[in-house]
């Protein structure tokens, strides 16, 4: 999926320093440098011109990825909630004086594969607060078991609300019978009986900061008007003693799927019918070509301008919606294209056109012309997504969890450049073929 955002103690050592200068020719415009200290934090440092922005983003790999242990899904997202909670030295009210002086934004956010938060604020002279403030919730958060009881139940409102949503219940659905063994077979709000017994797990959670809270399985992304030489001051002072966890992360290797499913979901209520068809694809890649190709292949063949969307959305209205997208991830993912039909008796009618259109894909070669339309809207749109301090900062924060790097966007631009009709067919073939399929459907209340 193509995505852009719209949004140590004094002599500590410096294992590694990189300056890099963005050609000419490069999508990303912009210099950055790239530090880590002893203990593993990584710090990505992008000055910008943008007068008095400063974007701060700690990103830490810790996402349903990580929740490898029956029992656990939703552990990232819950995490995310309690590190909210405030420190002894900066409690939760604190905490929230300290960012309405500052006119800051502040939130945070959970995926599959990490958890980022951020703090966007006015004003270099405002700085050396906020990395302070910052790293004394990370290195000191507090919380007791009662905090742990009272946030559980809004988590489970959360997951209620999300699982009301059709389409939200349809993915949860497709996930789990997709994968068998890997944890993404359960979405970031996970289980729902993992999330009622969160109650209990104060233990458990104090086990996963040691693991995944360190300084080993974090990157700093600041960007905006600041002096490195300062930020690194800063971050060498209120980071340094934060010590390293050392744990090695072990995933469940997906097996090869060797014969198609299926599953459907009846809804209680009035909805309109929706399908979801995915497939097993690669892991995000900068270097090999068939993750972007899939990519091109979704933008071109199933945007909302391409023969199969304006004939089933607008010729023949047999749906509302239609669409494919392939989310990047660090372990394989899926392919998925998704309907929202308007009758319950076209739903078989949908999934062989869009089957159809997949078999057509990996015989017939796309044109060059709409090939090369998508690749320039593509470099428009992050061109745009890159023109504000937080903007190059939300951009960056997704790319950069993948590899660590952010040269990594200049290299998956280069990637999609080189791309052919022949690449997107031979991908085609490769991972859409029947047995690695997953269908999933819902209907419910005879809407219309």
């Amino acid at each position: 999926m193509i995505r852009f955002s719209a949004k140590l103690p004094a002599g500590c050592l410096i294992l590694a320093l990189a300056v890099t200068l963005a050609p000419a020719s490069d999508i990303f415009p912009y210099p950055f440098r790239i530090e880590q200290l002893d203990n593993g934090l990584k710090i990505v440092s992008i000055p910008l011109e943008n007068p008095d922005i400063i974007a701060y983003y700690t990103i830490v790999r810790s996402g349903s990825r990580n929740e490898v242990e029956p029992g656990k899904s939703g552990f990232a997202h819950f995490f995310e909630h309690m590190m909210f909670k405030g420190t002894k030295q900066v409690p939760r009210p604190a905490y929230d004086d300290f960012l309405t002086r500052l006119g800051a934004g502040t939130n945070g956010y959970t995926t599959d594969d990490y958890t980022c938060y951020y703090v966007v604020f006015a004003g270099r002279d405002n700085l050396e607060e906020v990395v302070r403030t910052e790293a004394d919730r990370f290195l000191n958060l507090y919380y007791d078991e009662e905090m742990i009881k009272t946030e559980a139940p809004v988590i489970e409102g959360e997951y209620l609300a999300s699982v009301s949503n059709p389409g939200r219940r349809l993915n949860e659905l497709l996930r789990d019978t997709a994968f068998e063994a890997h944890s993404y077979k359960h979405t970031t709000l996970g289980y729902l009986r993992d999330i009622q017994d969160m109650p209990n797990q104060y233990a458990y959670s104090q086990l996963y900061k040691k693991r995944f809270y360190a300084p080993d399985n974090t990157l700093l992304l600041v960007a905006g008007d600041f002096d490195h030489a300062r930020l690194m001051e800063l971050v060498r002072a209120n980071y340094g003693a934060w010590e390293k966890s050392n744990y090695e992360l072990v995933t469940p290797v997906e097996p090869p799927q060797k014969a198609p499913k299926r599953a459907h979901l009846p809804w209680p209520g009035p909805t309109l019918a929706r399908l979801a068809v995915g497939f097993h694809g690669p892991a995000f890649s900068d270097a090999v070509s068939d993750k972007a190709a899939l990519d091109l292949l979704a933008a071109v063949a199933f945007d909302s301008s391409s023969p199969l969307v304006q004939r089933l959305v607008r010729e023949e209205q047999k749906c509302l919606s239609l669409n494919a997208r392939f989310g990047d991830n660090r372990d394989p993912g899926l392919l998925l294209f998704s309907a929202v039909v308007k009758n319950d008796d076209d739903l078989a009618y949908v999934e062989a056109e869009i089957l159809r259109e997949l078999e057509r894909l990996k015989k017939e070669p796309v044109s060059e012309e709409d090939l090369a339309r998508i690749k320039s809207n593509m470099k428009y749109s992050l061109a745009d997504a890159l023109g504000t301090t937080d903007g190059v900062a939300g951009t960056l924060a997704f790319y950069i969890n993948l590899t660590g790097d952010p040269g990594t966007l200049n290299r998956l631009f280069a990637l999609y450049d080189r791309i052919t009709p022949a690449d997107i067919r031979a991908a085609a073939a490769k991972f859409f073929r029947p047995e690695n399929s997953t269908t999933v459907t819902l209907t419910g209340g005879g809407a219309r």
